[in-house]
């Protein structure tokens, strides 16, 4: 809908009583109208001009909140052009799989993916594994891997599988999607405010009563006094004086925010959540999967002495290339990179020996031949023997560096050691740095070992680790720091981060994580990339900011404003009071009409402001304070003084009031 009419639709009083400043606004443009149709007897021309721009201004302030919410419709209607029916393979109660509608899916059901299909809903990946292209939710064109039995299982409906077959467990109803839970979002931002605006809209509202009542007592003055002050005048000092400037663009800066973190690709489940973000002052970081890229990587071997260096590719190649874990397929992607040329080129039939809890191995038996990887102990215990010394030595080694050694055997000889590292996704230490600089600490919760929680937290330049740490820990951890009264911020992507998502100020799941972190949280990072946490807090501060300076800049203007018509109403019958009218207003007609267009036209003028934000400063919060008060507050005083005498002489020369 445009804009336009949207805003003439919003002059209904019941929609505007939900903020009463414009609410006045609109009252007072009603009574002045009155006034001019049926009881103005001289300067009908006044009458008239001031009734229109009163009326203009509620126009505007309505105006400004539709051009935000346009935005998000547009977006809202973007989404659903990629809300298409599509076929499913659904299995039935026989096991066998039949076509359906993709309406027709409930949660709870299975339905089969196979390569070049979209899938048809959201779920979780219970067999199998497939790279995936997520560009119709995230934007980004690199696919995925998404498997099943890992924290990166979970699937969204209308991406595309690009390889491979899987079989997904649906998880929402028709009407309940991800999709639909984002598009619903969007056109419902506008109808909940953040507990900090409903604190500076009480603010605004109680100023408004404040100066409703010096109007009033203003009117009982001038009858002691004998000066007829007129309805009019009264009320376009009021609607001057109160503050209609920030009230005007309070719905359209919420609405922006929203919009500005969707555009980062990040889905926040209400306004509050956003505004929240800006007031963050612990932020607890999962390590898998959001400081690190989810899973160990291959990245060294040691080779026991006397053995070759094909004797021990071979081995780990064959313990590895049926191995559909994360590890496993590091491991071969790793001996393919560094050793090519050691890597057999067939591999014989053998039987593939998974892992297990009970073993703590995987492997291949190939006739006589045993070939098996796994943790130190289990490998001793298999081979009957302990390590060599040189094998031990760096097993010690690739402990103290935070990683995991997987010793590879065959039959009783052990042939070398693989170093399993977790990988510190690029950027952190920067982006934690940043943060640290805006007064906020950066806390890492891993379920590993304190020396490879140490070593990862070093690296990515986190301020305090928690280790070995249990859900419920997690969560306790959480509301430790609730009770010191800090704002706490958790990201994570595991079933075992959702009481702790749950319970945050602030929870961020990662979209790549589990359906249970995705519910938890109110927040969800389409990128799962852990920079979006500075993006997050950021558009949360801006937008905490933009209103903060906008409100500065307004009652600013009304100070302003306030010694442009007073004493100009005043002066004709307290000469004395005509040394405070400092810009020499002609008229009190002029004066009083040179604000109210001031103070319809300033609201459309700050709009782009109010939709882009104020600029985003990475500093102590006292000297961001300064600095926002020195440019809106001072500039909020010294515009409508510049503003209010043009549109006097305007007035003056050309509409000769």
């Amino acid at each position: 809908m445009n804009p336009f009419l949207q805003a003439f639709l919003k002059l209904n009083p019941w929609y505007l009583i939900r903020n009463p400043v414009i609410f006045i606004t609109e009252m007072g443009a009603l009574i002045t109208t009155i006034e001019w149709l049926f009881f103005a007897r001289a300067q009908p021309a006044f009458y008239a001009q001031v009734s229109i721009w009163l009326w203009l201004t509620v126009l505007f302030a309505n105006y400004a909140e539709s051009v935000a919410e346009l935005r998000n419709q547009r977006q809202a209607a973007s989404l659903r052009k990629g809300r298409v029916d599509r076929m499913a393979h659904r299995r039935g109660k026989d096991g066998q799989f039949y076509t359906v509608n993709s309406k027709e899916l409930r949660k709870g059901d299975l339905v089969q993916v196979k390569v070049g299909e979209v899938i048809p809903g959201d779920g979780e990946i219970v067999e199998g594994m497939g790279s995936i292209d997520e560009s119709a939710v995230t934007g980004e064109s690199a696919p995925v891997i998404r498997a099943a039995g890992t924290d990166h299982s979970s699937v969204t409906g209308g991406t595309k599988l690009l390889s491979d077959q899987i079989l997904v467990r649906i998880s929402s109803d028709p009407g309940q999607s991800f999709l639909d839970r984002m598009i619903n979002l969007i056109e419902s931002a506008k109808r909940k405010k953040s507990a900090n605006e409903l604190a500076l809209t009480i603010l605004l509202s109680g100023l408004t009563f404040i100066f409703l009542t010096v109007v009033v007592a203003m009117k009982i003055f001038g009858i002691y006094f004998k000066i007829d002050f007129s309805v009019t005048m009264l009320v376009a000092l009021l609607i001057c004086l109160i503050p209609t400037t920030i009230a005007g663009l309070l719905g359209a800066i919420g609405i922006a925010g929203i919009n500005r973190l969707m555009q980062k690709h990040v889905l926040a489940m209400s306004g509050q959540a956003v505004e929240a973000a800006g007031d963050i002052d612990v932020l607890l970081i999962d390590k898998t999967g959001t400081i690190t890229i989810g899973h160990r990587k291959a990245s060294e071997i040691t080779l026991a002495q006397r053995v070759s260096i094909d004797e021990f590719v071979r081995a780990a190649y064959f313990t590895s290339v049926q191995d559909l874990t994360d590890e496993g397929r590091s491991i071969v992607e790793f001996l393919k990179k560094g050793y090519a040329a050691h890597v057999p080129q067939e591999v014989p039939p053998f039987q593939f020996v998974p892992f297990s809890a009970e073993t703590r191995m995987s492997g291949v038996d190939m006739g006589q031949e045993k070939i098996r990887k796994g943790a130190v102990d289990a490998v001793e215990k298999f081979t009957g023997q302990v390590l060599p010394y040189e094998l031990a030595a760096a097993v010690q080694s690739y402990s103290e560096m935070g990683g995991t050694p997987l010793i590879v055997c065959n039959q009783k000889q052990c042939l070398g050691v693989i170093l399993l590292k977790d990988i510190v996704k690029k950027g952190l230490s920067e982006l934690f740095s940043s943060l640290r600089k805006m007064g906020i600490r950066t806390v890492m919760i891993t379920g590993d070992n304190p020396v490879t929680a140490a070593t990862i937290a070093k690296e990515a330049g986190v301020d305090e680790f928690f280790a070995e740490s249990s859900p419920e820990h997690k969560l306790e951890i959480v509301l430790k720091y609730q009770k010191e009264g800090k704002m706490v911020a958790m990201t994570g992507d595991g079933v075992n981060d959702a009481p702790a998502l749950a319970h945050a100020n602030v929870g961020v799941a990662m979209n790549s994580g589990t359906q249970a972190a995705k519910e938890a949280g109110n927040m969800i990072d389409l990128d799962s990339h852990p920079e979006k946490l500075f993006q997050i807090i950021e558009i949360g501060k801006q937008m905490l900011m933009t209103r903060g300076s906008l409100t500065t800049f307004s009652i600013a203007n009304d100070m302003a404003k306030y010694f442009a018509i007073i004493p100009a109403i005043l002066a004709p019958y307290f000469p004395g009071i005509h040394a405070l009218n400092l810009m020499h207003l002609n008229t009190p007609q002029s004066a009083v009409l040179s604000a109210v267009v001031f103070n319809a036209v300033i609201i459309p003028a700050l709009i782009p402001l109010g939709l882009k934000g104020v600029k985003m400063i990475s500093d102590r919060a006292h000297i961001v304070l300064r600095r926002n008060l020195t440019i809106y507050g001072l500039g909020g005083v010294l515009l409508p003084f510049i503003g209010i005498k043009l549109i006097d002489l305007i007035l003056t020369n050309f509409g000769k009031l």
